[in-house]
Protein backbone atom coordinates (compact mmCIF):
# COMPACT_ATOMS: atom_id res chain seq x y z
CA UNK A 1 0.00 0.00 0.00
CA UNK A 2 1.42 3.45 -1.00
CA UNK A 3 2.55 5.91 2.15
CA UNK A 4 2.21 9.99 2.11
CA UNK A 5 5.09 10.97 4.78
CA UNK A 6 5.77 14.13 6.37
CA UNK A 7 9.70 15.04 5.79
CA UNK A 8 9.30 18.50 7.90
CA UNK A 9 7.25 21.09 8.97
CA UNK A 10 8.17 24.56 9.50
CA UNK A 11 6.01 27.61 10.57
CA UNK A 12 6.34 31.80 10.71
CA UNK A 13 5.86 33.09 14.20
CA UNK A 14 1.62 34.31 14.91
CA UNK A 15 1.74 37.83 14.84
CA UNK A 16 -0.93 39.74 16.26
CA UNK A 17 -3.35 42.16 14.25
CA UNK A 18 -0.74 45.27 13.98
CA UNK A 19 1.99 43.76 15.04
CA UNK A 20 5.65 42.60 13.94
CA UNK A 21 4.36 40.88 10.81
CA UNK A 22 1.26 43.06 9.52
CA UNK A 23 3.35 44.77 6.87
CA UNK A 24 4.93 41.43 5.65
CA UNK A 25 3.65 40.67 2.02
CA UNK A 26 1.87 37.22 2.66
CA UNK A 27 3.25 36.21 -0.46
CA UNK A 28 6.60 36.84 1.82
CA UNK A 29 5.19 35.12 4.84
CA UNK A 30 4.95 32.14 2.45
CA UNK A 31 8.02 32.42 0.56
CA UNK A 32 9.74 32.59 3.97
CA UNK A 33 8.56 29.05 5.45
CA UNK A 34 9.46 28.01 1.97
CA UNK A 35 12.91 28.63 1.92
CA UNK A 36 13.35 27.39 4.81
CA UNK A 37 11.78 24.00 4.22
CA UNK A 38 13.58 23.62 1.02
CA UNK A 39 16.66 24.45 3.08
CA UNK A 40 16.37 21.91 5.86
CA UNK A 41 15.20 19.19 4.21
CA UNK A 42 18.03 19.51 1.42
CA UNK A 43 15.47 18.41 -1.03
CA UNK A 44 16.43 19.79 -4.64
CA UNK A 45 13.09 22.53 -5.12
CA UNK A 46 13.18 21.66 -8.26
CA UNK A 47 12.21 18.23 -8.01
CA UNK A 48 8.73 19.34 -5.80
CA UNK A 49 5.53 18.53 -8.51
CA UNK A 50 3.47 21.07 -6.73
CA UNK A 51 2.66 23.10 -4.20
CA UNK A 52 -0.38 23.48 -2.48
CA UNK A 53 -1.52 26.59 -0.27
CA UNK A 54 -4.56 27.68 1.87
CA UNK A 55 -5.19 31.25 1.89
CA UNK A 56 -9.01 32.94 2.32
CA UNK A 57 -9.42 36.47 0.88
CA UNK A 58 -7.98 35.74 -1.73
CA UNK A 59 -8.04 39.73 -2.86
CA UNK A 60 -5.03 42.24 -3.26
CA UNK A 61 -1.87 40.85 -2.09
CA UNK A 62 -3.55 37.47 -1.26
CA UNK A 63 -5.32 37.50 -5.02
CA UNK A 64 -3.65 35.67 -7.99
CA UNK A 65 -2.53 32.63 -7.23
CA UNK A 66 -0.65 33.24 -4.02
CA UNK A 67 0.78 29.40 -3.49
CA UNK A 68 2.47 30.53 -7.26
CA UNK A 69 3.63 33.47 -5.76
CA UNK A 70 5.04 32.83 -2.63
CA UNK A 71 7.14 29.88 -4.43
CA UNK A 72 8.55 32.25 -6.47
CA UNK A 73 8.86 34.93 -4.16
CA UNK A 74 11.22 32.49 -2.50
CA UNK A 75 13.55 32.37 -5.61
CA UNK A 76 12.65 28.57 -6.18
CA UNK A 77 12.34 27.05 -9.32
CA UNK A 78 9.59 28.58 -12.11
CA UNK A 79 9.01 25.37 -13.43
CA UNK A 80 7.18 24.03 -10.19
CA UNK A 81 3.78 24.99 -10.14
CA UNK A 82 1.45 26.04 -7.16
CA UNK A 83 -2.42 26.18 -6.66
CA UNK A 84 -4.54 27.86 -4.07
CA UNK A 85 -7.40 26.12 -2.19
CA UNK A 86 -9.96 27.96 0.07
CA UNK A 87 -12.02 25.74 2.39
CA UNK A 88 -12.31 28.45 4.85
CA UNK A 89 -10.54 28.43 8.04
CA UNK A 90 -9.38 24.50 7.44
CA UNK A 91 -7.90 26.05 4.14
CA UNK A 92 -4.42 24.30 4.82
CA UNK A 93 -5.61 21.33 6.49
CA UNK A 94 -7.31 20.47 3.44
CA UNK A 95 -3.82 21.86 0.82
CA UNK A 96 -2.45 18.92 3.17
CA UNK A 97 -4.89 16.00 2.14
CA UNK A 98 -4.92 17.54 -1.33
CA UNK A 99 -0.81 17.22 -1.38
CA UNK A 100 -1.11 13.69 0.61
CA UNK A 101 -3.56 12.28 -1.84
CA UNK A 102 -1.16 13.35 -4.96
CA UNK A 103 1.41 10.88 -3.17
CA UNK A 104 -0.83 7.96 -1.72
CA UNK A 105 -2.58 8.00 -6.06
CA UNK A 106 1.25 8.04 -6.94
CA UNK A 107 0.90 10.74 -9.43
CA UNK A 108 3.23 12.86 -7.57
CA UNK A 109 6.16 12.17 -5.61
CA UNK A 110 7.19 15.34 -3.28
CA UNK A 111 4.65 17.96 -3.01
CA UNK A 112 4.49 20.75 -0.58
CA UNK A 113 1.49 21.81 1.77
CA UNK A 114 1.03 25.53 2.95
CA UNK A 115 -0.83 28.59 3.90
CA UNK A 116 -0.22 32.13 4.15
CA UNK A 117 -2.33 34.87 5.53
CA UNK A 118 -1.73 38.38 6.39
CA UNK A 119 -5.36 39.50 8.55
CA UNK A 120 -3.80 42.88 9.31
CA UNK A 121 -3.83 43.65 5.57
CA UNK A 122 -6.31 41.73 4.50
CA UNK A 123 -9.26 41.60 7.25
CA UNK A 124 -11.60 38.67 7.32
CA UNK A 125 -14.31 38.80 5.20
CA UNK A 126 -13.11 41.66 2.83
CA UNK A 127 -13.06 39.86 -0.30
CA UNK A 128 -16.49 39.14 -0.72
CA UNK A 129 -17.35 43.22 0.40
CA UNK A 130 -14.83 44.07 -1.82
CA UNK A 131 -15.93 42.07 -4.80
CA UNK A 132 -19.56 43.16 -4.04
CA UNK A 133 -19.76 46.93 -3.55
CA UNK A 134 -19.18 47.55 -7.70
CA UNK A 135 -21.84 44.97 -8.34
CA UNK A 136 -24.70 46.72 -6.07
CA UNK A 137 -25.12 43.68 -4.08
CA UNK A 138 -25.12 44.29 -0.18
CA UNK A 139 -26.70 40.72 0.89
CA UNK A 140 -24.11 38.12 1.79
CA UNK A 141 -22.90 34.89 0.00
CA UNK A 142 -26.17 33.07 1.53
CA UNK A 143 -28.93 35.41 1.45
CA UNK A 144 -29.72 36.41 -1.88
CA UNK A 145 -29.99 32.50 -2.91
CA UNK A 146 -33.57 31.45 -2.92
CA UNK A 147 -32.47 28.04 -2.75
CA UNK A 148 -30.50 28.78 0.72
CA UNK A 149 -33.51 30.21 1.61
CA UNK A 150 -36.40 27.37 0.80
CA UNK A 151 -33.71 25.70 2.94
CA UNK A 152 -32.78 27.45 6.00
CA UNK A 153 -34.57 30.79 6.22
CA UNK A 154 -33.77 34.18 6.75
CA UNK A 155 -31.39 32.95 9.79
CA UNK A 156 -28.06 34.40 10.37
CA UNK A 157 -25.32 32.66 8.93
CA UNK A 158 -22.22 34.12 10.65
CA UNK A 159 -19.39 32.45 12.70
CA UNK A 160 -20.59 34.53 16.08
CA UNK A 161 -24.07 33.16 15.42
CA UNK A 162 -22.95 29.48 15.15
CA UNK A 163 -20.81 29.71 18.44
CA UNK A 164 -23.77 31.11 20.57
CA UNK A 165 -25.70 28.08 19.27
CA UNK A 166 -22.97 26.12 20.59
CA UNK A 167 -23.17 27.39 23.76
CA UNK A 168 -26.57 27.27 24.49
CA UNK A 169 -27.26 23.77 22.76
CA UNK A 170 -24.39 22.20 24.95
CA UNK A 171 -25.24 24.68 27.85
CA UNK A 172 -21.56 26.35 27.99
CA UNK A 173 -21.57 29.38 30.32
CA UNK A 174 -19.78 31.91 29.96
CA UNK A 175 -17.39 31.15 33.15
CA UNK A 176 -16.64 27.48 31.57
CA UNK A 177 -15.57 29.43 28.58
CA UNK A 178 -13.39 32.08 29.74
CA UNK A 179 -11.90 29.01 32.23
CA UNK A 180 -10.95 27.24 29.39
CA UNK A 181 -9.70 30.43 27.53
CA UNK A 182 -7.75 31.36 30.55
CA UNK A 183 -6.17 27.83 30.16
CA UNK A 184 -5.09 28.03 26.58
CA UNK A 185 -3.35 31.57 27.60
CA UNK A 186 -1.23 29.61 30.41
CA UNK A 187 -0.29 26.85 28.28
CA UNK A 188 0.94 28.94 25.53
CA UNK A 189 2.87 30.49 27.78
CA UNK A 190 4.44 27.70 29.45
CA UNK A 191 5.52 25.95 25.68
CA UNK A 192 6.82 29.17 24.87
CA UNK A 193 9.31 29.41 28.25
CA UNK A 194 9.93 25.85 28.13
CA UNK A 195 11.28 25.97 24.22
CA UNK A 196 8.59 23.77 23.00
CA UNK A 197 8.05 25.39 19.60
CA UNK A 198 11.43 26.25 19.09
CA UNK A 199 12.20 24.00 16.55
CA UNK A 200 9.08 24.47 14.39
CA UNK A 201 9.84 28.18 14.32
CA UNK A 202 11.29 30.54 11.78
CA UNK A 203 11.68 34.05 13.42
CA UNK A 204 10.60 36.42 10.17
CA UNK A 205 12.77 39.53 11.14
CA UNK A 206 12.82 40.57 14.71
CA UNK A 207 9.79 38.64 14.80
CA UNK A 208 11.01 35.82 16.91
CA UNK A 209 8.37 34.32 19.08
CA UNK A 210 4.50 34.15 19.10
CA UNK A 211 2.58 37.65 19.64
CA UNK A 212 -0.57 36.13 20.96
CA UNK A 213 -0.05 34.70 24.66
CA UNK A 214 -1.19 37.11 26.95
CA UNK A 215 1.07 36.63 30.05
CA UNK A 216 -0.76 39.44 32.43
CA UNK A 217 -4.74 38.33 31.20
CA UNK A 218 -6.69 36.46 34.48
CA UNK A 219 -10.29 35.45 35.31
CA UNK A 220 -11.39 39.04 36.01
CA UNK A 221 -9.91 40.54 33.33
CA UNK A 222 -12.03 38.41 30.93
CA UNK A 223 -14.87 38.81 32.69
CA UNK A 224 -14.56 42.25 32.53
CA UNK A 225 -15.57 42.72 29.06
CA UNK A 226 -18.60 43.03 26.88
CA UNK A 227 -20.28 40.49 24.97
CA UNK A 228 -19.57 40.62 21.29
CA UNK A 229 -23.10 40.49 20.95
CA UNK A 230 -25.59 42.11 23.30
CA UNK A 231 -27.32 39.55 25.38
CA UNK A 232 -24.40 36.22 24.39
CA UNK A 233 -22.08 34.55 26.03
CA UNK A 234 -19.41 35.09 23.73
CA UNK A 235 -16.54 37.72 24.43
CA UNK A 236 -13.24 38.61 22.38
CA UNK A 237 -11.85 36.64 25.42
CA UNK A 238 -12.91 33.67 24.42
CA UNK A 239 -12.71 33.83 20.46
CA UNK A 240 -9.53 33.07 18.27
CA UNK A 241 -7.28 36.38 17.59
CA UNK A 242 -6.89 38.09 14.33
CA UNK A 243 -3.37 36.85 13.52
CA UNK A 244 -0.60 37.03 10.55
CA UNK A 245 1.54 33.86 9.87
CA UNK A 246 2.32 30.96 7.45
CA UNK A 247 3.60 27.16 7.33
CA UNK A 248 4.26 24.99 5.34
CA UNK A 249 4.80 20.94 5.31
CA UNK A 250 6.50 18.59 2.53
CA UNK A 251 5.35 15.27 1.67
CA UNK A 252 6.96 12.00 -0.04
CA UNK A 253 6.44 9.31 -1.35
CA UNK A 254 8.59 5.76 -0.77
CA UNK A 255 9.69 6.16 -3.81
CA UNK A 256 11.02 10.21 -3.13
CA UNK A 257 12.36 9.08 0.08
CA UNK A 258 14.55 6.93 -1.27
CA UNK A 259 15.41 8.73 -4.51
CA UNK A 260 16.17 12.08 -2.32
CA UNK A 261 17.66 9.89 1.10
CA UNK A 262 14.85 11.53 3.03
CA UNK A 263 13.77 10.66 6.64
CA UNK A 264 10.11 10.68 7.60
CA UNK A 265 8.76 11.85 10.73
CA UNK A 266 5.47 11.00 10.30
CA UNK A 267 2.89 8.83 8.07
CA UNK A 268 -0.35 10.34 7.26
CA UNK A 269 -2.67 7.71 8.29
CA UNK A 270 -6.65 9.08 7.87
CA UNK A 271 -7.44 11.90 5.38
CA UNK A 272 -11.55 12.53 5.49
CA UNK A 273 -14.37 15.84 5.58
CA UNK A 274 -17.56 15.94 6.62
CA UNK A 275 -20.24 19.02 6.63
CA UNK A 276 -23.21 19.25 8.71
CA UNK A 277 -25.60 22.19 9.72
CA UNK A 278 -24.14 25.17 8.15
CA UNK A 279 -26.23 27.58 9.97
CA UNK A 280 -24.48 26.44 13.38
CA UNK A 281 -21.62 25.77 11.21
CA UNK A 282 -18.73 25.45 14.05
CA UNK A 283 -20.10 21.90 15.06
CA UNK A 284 -18.56 19.90 12.59
CA UNK A 285 -15.58 18.59 13.90
CA UNK A 286 -17.90 16.31 16.30
CA UNK A 287 -19.07 13.83 13.52
CA UNK A 288 -16.50 14.52 11.40
CA UNK A 289 -14.03 13.17 14.84
CA UNK A 290 -16.79 10.17 14.94
CA UNK A 291 -16.53 9.28 11.25
CA UNK A 292 -12.65 8.92 11.04
CA UNK A 293 -12.39 7.10 14.27
CA UNK A 294 -14.65 4.77 12.83
CA UNK A 295 -12.68 4.63 9.56
CA UNK A 296 -9.43 3.65 11.34
CA UNK A 297 -10.95 1.39 13.80
CA UNK A 298 -9.32 3.88 16.18
CA UNK A 299 -10.50 4.91 19.53
CA UNK A 300 -10.26 8.02 21.31
CA UNK A 301 -8.37 6.67 23.96
CA UNK A 302 -5.79 5.88 21.28
CA UNK A 303 -5.44 9.43 19.96
CA UNK A 304 -2.55 10.58 22.21
CA UNK A 305 -2.67 14.33 21.13
CA UNK A 306 -5.37 16.37 19.62
CA UNK A 307 -4.99 19.35 17.68
CA UNK A 308 -8.77 21.60 17.22
CA UNK A 309 -8.61 24.81 16.42
CA UNK A 310 -9.87 27.23 18.92
CA UNK A 311 -12.01 29.50 16.92
CA UNK A 312 -13.80 29.96 19.86
CA UNK A 313 -14.07 28.34 23.23
CA UNK A 314 -17.02 26.58 22.63
CA UNK A 315 -15.89 24.87 19.66
CA UNK A 316 -14.04 22.62 21.38
CA UNK A 317 -15.52 22.47 25.10
CA UNK A 318 -18.59 20.58 22.80
CA UNK A 319 -16.21 18.37 21.09
CA UNK A 320 -15.29 17.52 24.69
CA UNK A 321 -17.92 16.34 25.39
CA UNK A 322 -19.03 14.67 22.75
CA UNK A 323 -15.81 12.66 21.87
CA UNK A 324 -14.73 11.96 25.47
CA UNK A 325 -11.17 13.12 25.12
CA UNK A 326 -9.07 13.30 27.29
CA UNK A 327 -8.62 17.55 28.01
CA UNK A 328 -5.13 17.06 29.14
CA UNK A 329 -4.13 15.82 25.68
CA UNK A 330 -6.00 18.23 23.80
CA UNK A 331 -3.96 21.29 22.40
CA UNK A 332 -1.11 20.59 24.89
CA UNK A 333 0.44 23.72 23.99
CA UNK A 334 -2.78 26.50 23.62
CA UNK A 335 -4.38 27.13 20.94
CA UNK A 336 -6.15 29.69 18.71
CA UNK A 337 -7.22 32.13 21.39
CA UNK A 338 -3.98 32.15 22.81
CA UNK A 339 -1.89 31.67 19.66
CA UNK A 340 -3.76 32.92 17.20
CA UNK A 341 -5.52 32.01 14.05
CA UNK A 342 -4.27 33.33 10.44
CA UNK A 343 -7.16 31.74 8.67
CA UNK A 344 -5.73 30.15 5.38
CA UNK A 345 -2.25 29.15 7.48
CA UNK A 346 -3.84 27.81 10.80
CA UNK A 347 -4.38 24.14 9.21
CA UNK A 348 -0.60 23.53 8.65
CA UNK A 349 0.10 25.22 11.99
CA UNK A 350 -1.85 23.30 13.72
CA UNK A 351 -0.23 19.87 11.79
CA UNK A 352 3.43 21.46 12.43
CA UNK A 353 2.67 21.83 16.15
CA UNK A 354 1.20 18.35 16.32
CA UNK A 355 3.93 16.71 14.40
CA UNK A 356 6.64 17.96 17.11
CA UNK A 357 4.77 17.87 19.89
CA UNK A 358 3.85 13.81 19.19
CA UNK A 359 7.90 13.75 18.82
CA UNK A 360 8.43 15.58 22.27
CA UNK A 361 6.47 13.26 24.07
CA UNK A 362 6.83 10.39 22.44
CA UNK A 363 3.11 9.58 21.00
CA UNK A 364 2.24 7.53 18.09
CA UNK A 365 -1.22 8.60 17.14
CA UNK A 366 -2.26 12.63 16.34
CA UNK A 367 -5.44 13.96 15.42
CA UNK A 368 -6.34 17.34 13.86
CA UNK A 369 -9.85 18.50 13.46
CA UNK A 370 -11.13 22.37 12.45
CA UNK A 371 -14.62 23.88 12.47
CA UNK A 372 -14.74 25.64 8.87
CA UNK A 373 -17.42 27.96 7.16
CA UNK A 374 -20.31 26.21 5.11
CA UNK A 375 -20.52 24.17 8.39
CA UNK A 376 -17.45 21.58 7.54
CA UNK A 377 -14.35 20.17 8.91
CA UNK A 378 -11.14 18.27 8.26
CA UNK A 379 -9.71 15.48 9.99
CA UNK A 380 -6.31 14.27 9.38
CA UNK A 381 -4.69 11.54 11.68
CA UNK A 382 -1.10 10.89 11.57
CA UNK A 383 1.16 8.12 12.65
CA UNK A 384 4.93 9.55 14.80
CA UNK A 385 7.57 7.55 12.75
Amino acid sequence: MAEAYIIDALRTPVGRRGGGLAAAHPADLGAHVLKALMARTGVDPAAVDDVVFGCLDAVGPQAGDIARTSWLAAGLPEEVPGVTVDRQCGSSQQAVHFAAQAVLSGTQDLVVAGGTQNMSMIPIAFASRRAAEPLGLTEGPFAGSTGWRARYGDQPVDQFHGAELIAEQWNISRTDMEEYALRSHRRAVHAADTGRFARELVPYGDVTADEGPRRDTSAAKMAALAPVVSGGRLTAAVSSQVSDGAAALLLASEQAVRDHGLTPRARVHHLSVRGEDPVRMLSAPIPATAHALKKTGLTIDAIDLVEINEAFAPVVLAWLEETGADPARVNVNGGAIALGHPLGATGCKLMTTLLHELERTGGRYGLQTMCEGGGQANVTVIERL
